[in-house]
């Protein structure tokens, strides 16, 4: 029996890429929710990606970079897409995509107008389950943009929930599963549509094909087919997937449950109708000229909603569809079964065996059920197992085919006019060298569908505990050569690659060894090789004035400060305090790393280990000494430097202060004694420090036993006689330290904003606990706050490395004021709990996530399907921002094994290593 763990396994070797990998990640949920509005599809002269391609024009226009869908599936290289599109008889076009406001139409950025929920998967996607409400009423497109428009920054937005189009249950529950054979060789698609609403009603259901366009860029590319071959069969040709057969079955509607299992109404049979296009522009509607064909991309559209002759009789194409209309009883359910197969060698036999297809769909599902049983930890309780479940799921659907040749995006295709040369100075136009094409993990594949270099660590945190080769390919994948910059520097995000986000692959590099078993030495010396060259880089171009102070600008912290940190008066410096923590950490990450492979014979000695300590070194000190450190507020802070040599500190109470307790380790001492035999930086730093002195540092309670073996050192940038007073401020609940984790910004700024005047100009920040109410960024900088998941998680995982070291003997007084105790692994379980709370249903039934919406908090249809938000409410928890940010909030589903001790901490996993016999110690 093949187990999913037999199927993630054959991932294939890192350097072969995913074409290579097992069989059963040749098809996944690997296409987009939204390519219209993104930098990718923009070949304007301004820039303007949101305008350059609107979500009107999406359903007309051919994209050239990647396509988008409703629960879309493709091949691993998105030549064949599967989706789905849905009409309620009122709307004015297809429900082929999901609707949002764009960045500058959404008082608080781009804004996603729509209702739906991965509700689970597996990491080979033998199973993957997606649900969505479509009101039966008229979508309120122009509602939502009226008065979304209306509103301003300080305003809440206005959902879609707001405009009452869901009242009386008058809304279609569409659920789209997806299984695959035994052998992974055919895809099996199922759709079902219940009518929540009080009437029975029509629904318009068109699971649709298509292949992405690759022919109209490049003179001589090969145009693949797919034509009618029966009633409802499609053979579907195509030079790099072969022959394929989509075939589908009549339309059955089965009585709402009425306890004993829900039986068939008698409307059975419903045959679907195939209509054929082409995924090509619709240049009449759109540019007011002849397009290449009378049945273009918006063909079936126009066909089905105005009856227009806009498909193709002769019943080919390279976009179909089967067209089912649905009359459905109040609470019934209708059910459409699709198989997407290899053709039989002798021809289309368009045969479609019910029973066997309900019972590969049981298969999977039970699959899932026995592989997230395993994965849930005994403690845990029903309501938690299901959180963590939907995480992962949200995790594994966030996966989308990236094409991006940014040369061929500036110079243009050979087929098509060229772009205007003002592109090449609007953005990217230093990346030439970028060029991707494979599977990524997204933060949001509808607000945010590209990959952040930042983000990307955390997801391969949450990935590893699910699909551990997954998440070392995408690490590696950013470290390419087609994605690395030759300089060093590693891609930020599409709308700018050349901005910089935190270091962070390091860390994630130990955290997926660790949580992989601390066995595959190749994937961490690999990983290890690039990221030198990237160390480099942060140390020659982020750090001005030599001093071992970094700056690095936006850092993915947005809006955090008072004032824009990427574009700062001219002749001004910022020297940032997380910039400088954020160094500290990778330079410990690193020469953990180090440590690591030189202990089982990777490297020569003990030098990249030191190389890496006396960066630590270097940046320790300037912290220390250079002036960042506030005695008075126990923080520290960024520091404005003036074109006039003036110093300004910038005091904005921000996590900003408190990234510096991350650069946390553990070294064993015999490193100190190696460190003094160079008599180099690091050898300064420690008798600096008076810890060359074992005797004097055992009394400071910097060297303790290694419980049996080596005596361990701490290594941290905030000293010990400061970490007290952060603690203090980070711990306070009229500061920091919210029911539900950790603010971004001191609540204390709510009734006294912080003022910087500088130069003339005034700018201020103030506790901000939703919504930012500053245009910079899009309008969605929202670092001002609210509760955020990686801050959170690096310092509970900070806090866990200080307790390996101090032990239970190291207090502080946690919440501060409370006359309370508590160690520090303790306070770690306990802000972990505080972030479980805010998806977990309460004492009074609410889960904090869904805040004061009625129908999300009690209505059984809506409230066990959980939303994984990019933020969220720094004094209640509601969840703000995007609503399918998985990517970084996903990292719950990991908070949830580790509270529970399902997996080690990386501390004390990497601490438990057992290394081969070296003379050299």
């Amino acid at each position: 029996m093949t187990t999913e763990g037999d199927r993630v396994a054959g991932f294939g070797r890192l350097e072969d890429g995913l074409k290579q990998s097992s069989p059963w990640y040749t098809w996944g949920p690997y296409v987009s929710e939204r390519q219209w509005g993104t930098v990718r599809e923009d070949y304007s002269q301004d820039g303007d990606a949101w305008n350059y391609l609107p979500h009107d024009q999406a359903r007309s226009r051919a994209y050239r970079w990647g396509e988008d869908g409703l629960a879309g599936f493709s091949d691993v290289e998105q030549r064949l897409c599967l989706g789905l599109a849905l009409w309620n008889g009122r709307d004015p076009f297809l429900k082929e995509r999901l609707f949002g406001l764009t960045g500058p139409e959404g008082n608080h950025g781009e804004d996603v107008k729509e209702h739906w929920w991965y509700l689970d998967a597996l990491p080979s996607h033998a199973w993957n389950r997606w649900r969505y409400h479509y009101p039966q009423g008229p979508f309120p497109y122009e509602q939502l943009r009226v008065e979304n428009a209306r509103r301003d920054r300080r305003s809440p937005e206005y959902e879609i929930l707001d405009t009452g189009i869901f009242d009386q249950n008058r809304y279609w529950i569409t659920e789209v599963n997806y299984a695959k054979s035994d052998d992974a060789s055919e895809l099996l698609v199922q759709i079902t549509a219940t009518n929540a609403g009080p009437d029975a009603d029509t629904l318009h259901v068109l699971p649709t094909a298509w292949f992405r366009n690759t022919w109209s860029w490049d003179e001589g590319e090969p145009k693949p087919v797919m034509r009618l071959a029966g009633d409802a069969a499609i053979d579907i040709e195509h030079p790099f997937l072969g022959s394929l057969e989509l075939v589908a079955d009549t339309a059955v509607e089965t009585a709402a449950d009425n306890g004993n299992g829900s039986g068939v109404n008698g409307k059975n049979g419903v045959a679907p109708t195939p209509l054929f296009c082409e995924n090509e522009t619709n240049n009449q509607r759109l540019f007011n000229c002849a397009s290449v064909t009378p049945y273009p991309k918006d063909g079936i559209n126009d066909h089905v909603v105005s009856g227009a002759p806009s498909v193709n009789p002769q019943q080919e194409g390279t976009k179909c569809a089967f067209w089912y209309q649905l009359t459905v009883s109040p609470g019934a359910t209708a059910t459409i079964r699709l198989r997407l197969r290899p053709k039989q060698e002798t021809g289309t036999n368009g045969s479609f065996d019910q029973r066997d297809f309900d019972l590969v769909i049981q298969k999977r599902r039970a699959e899932a059920d026995e592989f997230y049983q395993a994965l849930t930890p005994p403690q845990a309780g029903a309501d938690e197992g299901q959180v963590m479940r939907q995480a992962f799921a949200g995790m594994l659907w966030s996966k989308q085919f990236y094409n991006y040749d940014v040369a061929t995006w500036l110079d243009g295709d050979p087929a098509q006019p060229p772009p205007p040369p003002e592109r090449e100075l609007n953005r990217n136009g230093r990346w030439r060298n970028f060029n991707a094409f494979d599977i990524l993990s997204m933060p949001d594949k509808w607000e945010y569908p590209w990959f952040a270099a930042w983000d990307l660590g955390f997801h391969c945190v949450s990935l590893a505990h699910v699909d551990p080769g997954f998440a070392k390919y995408q690490l590696v994948l950013l470290c390419r050569e087609w994605f690395q910059h030759p300089n060093g520097a590693l891609p930020a995000y599409e709308w700018d690659f050349s901005d910089v986000n935190p270091p962070v692959q390091a860390w994630a590099a130990l955290e997926v060894f660790a949580l992989d078993g601390g066995k595959d030495l190749d994937f961490l010396a690999r990983i290890f090789d690039k990221l030198l060259v990237n160390f480099t880089w942060w140390v020659n171009r982020e750090d001005v004035w030599g001093n071992d102070l970094f700056e690095g600008g936006f850092l993915g912290l947005d809006n955090i400060g008072p004032i824009d940190r990427s574009h700062l008066p001219p002749g001004t410096v910022l020297e940032q305090s997380d910039a400088t923590g954020w160094m500290a950490f990778y330079a410990l990450s690193m020469a953990t790393i180090a440590l690591i492979l030189w202990r089982n014979g990777r490297q020569a000695g003990a030098d990249l280990v030191l190389k890496f300590l006396e960066h630590y070194a270097g940046i320790t000190t300037a912290l220390e000494t250079q002036g960042m450190w506030d005695d008075a507020d126990g923080m520290f802070y960024d520091h404005l430097c003036l074109a006039s040599g003036a110093v300004i500190p910038v005091k904005a109470r921000s996590m900003v202060g408190m990234i510096p307790l991350l650069a946390v380790g553990v070294v064993d001492h015999q490193m100190v004694v190696n460190a003094v035999r160079f008599k180099k930086a690091f050898a300064d730093f420690l008798h600096r420090q008076g810890l060359t002195d074992a005797d004097k540092a055992r009394e400071m309670g910097m060297l303790r036993d290694g419980d049996g073996g080596p005596e361990k050192l701490l290594l941290s940038v905030v000293g010990v006689d400061r970490l007290k007073p952060l603690f203090r401020s980070l711990f306070d609940e009229s500061k920091f330290l919210s029911p539900y984790g950790l603010r971004s910004i001191s609540a204390e700024l709510k009734d006294q904003p912080y003022v910087l005047r500088l130069e003339g100009t005034t700018a201020t920040i103030d506790y901000e606990p939703a919504e930012s109410t500053t245009a910079m960024f899009g309008g969605n900088s929202n670092w001002r706050g609210p509760v955020w998941f990686p801050l959170n998680y690096l310092l509970c995982n900070s806090l866990h490395t200080y307790h390996a070291f101090f032990g239970d003997d190291f207090t502080v007084e946690y919440p501060t004021g409370s006359g309370q105790q508590k160690n520090l692994s303790e306070i770690a379980a306990d802000l972990r709990g505080r972030l479980v709370s805010i998806f977990l249903r309460g004492d009074d039934g609410r889960r904090p996530c869904y805040g004061w919406v009625d129908k999300l908090q009690n209505d059984p249809n809506w409230r066990d399907n959980i939303y994984f938000n990019e933020y969220y409410h720094g004094d209640n928890a509601a969840g703000l921002g995007a609503s399918h940010q998985t990517g970084w909030t996903g990292l719950i589903a990991d908070i949830i094994r580790r509270r529970h001790g399902a997996v080690p901490e990386a501390i004390d996993f990497i601490g438990s290593l057992e290394y081969p016999a070296k003379d050299d110690q």
